[in-house]
């Protein structure tokens, strides 16, 4: 692959940021981020809000420019790729709000991701049915992700929940290499969070995960390695067991979510 990341060569980290910055005007969203995902975990990232968590999604997934610092994608600098050219080289993306297309049904919704990624084979205007293998592509993420019984229903008739699972299949998709969430867990009941976190857990051992989650004890259960924001910059990384013990992060952390209760 000319254009994109063709391999994860053994050993390189999936994800290797290097002094990450942005500014917007005045103010520093993201200061002096140092971060690096080794391959195959789930690093989890945490702090309180305007921590510049989305921020640093949205530096990562090339929505946003840098406005210094630098990153990397199994070796390979992204820093000045598009959004779209970073998604067709093995980075995915979910959102705290969903963005799932309601019209349709949930075979659509992965259909149409299925080909988006790729255009050369596949035309988004062609045949409205799926081939055998995309069929057998759909069936496993539909399995994987708990909505197989929802094949075609149109999805602004599933349960927010149930849209924020579709949203993960389409992600998984475009078979990422990396996986950015966005507060999966965002807006789900109790009920709902339990299976949210199965399905996480189940993931691709293969996939990188990189997650922005408030539960803490949901991201502290999916946890390999934390990292905790405050106002843009990195104030501890560890494991979640240092973190939940590290005492600047319960004081920023857990005692502004005790404030905002």
């Amino acid at each position: 692959m000319t254009n994109g990341v063709s391999s994860r060569p053994a050993g390189t980290p999936a994800l290797v940021l290097e002094g990450v910055g942005r500014s917007f005007g005045g103010l520093r969203a993201v200061n002096e981020v140092n971060l690096t995902v080794a391959a195959g975990t789930t690093h989890v990232v945490i702090g309180p809000n305007g921590a510049g968590k989305t921020t640093l999604f949205a530096l990562i997934s090339g929505e946003l420019a840098l406005s210094s610092g630098s990153i990397s994608l199994f070796g390979a600098n992204v820093s000045k790729w598009s959004a779209t050219r970073r998604a067709l080289s093995g980075i995915g993306r979910t959102y705290q709000i969903t963005n799932v297309l309601g019209g349709l049904t949930v075979e659509q919704n992965i259909l149409l991701a299925l080909r988006g990624k790729h255009p050369i084979k596949y035309s988004l205007f062609g045949s409205a049915k799926p081939s055998q293998r995309e069929n057998e592509r759909i069936d496993e993420l539909l399995t994987r992700c708990s909505i197989s019984a929802f094949r075609h229903t149109k999805a602004s008739a599933m349960s927010y929940g149930q849209q924020r699972q579709l949203e993960l299949a389409i992600a998984l998709a475009c078979d990422p290499m990396v996986l950015l969430l966005d507060e999966p867990a965002a807006g789900l009941s109790p009920a709902e969070r339990g299976p949210m976190a199965d399905i996480v857990r189940q993931l691709p051992d293969d996939l990188t995960v990189l997650l922005i989650e408030h539960d803490m004890e949901l991201a502290l259960g999916l946890a390999d390695r934390v990292t905790c924001l405050h106002f843009g910059e990195v104030l501890a990384e560890g494991t979640p067991a240092e973190i939940r013990a590290n005492p600047q992060v319960q004081d920023v952390y857990f005692g502004a979510a005790e404030h905002h209760a």
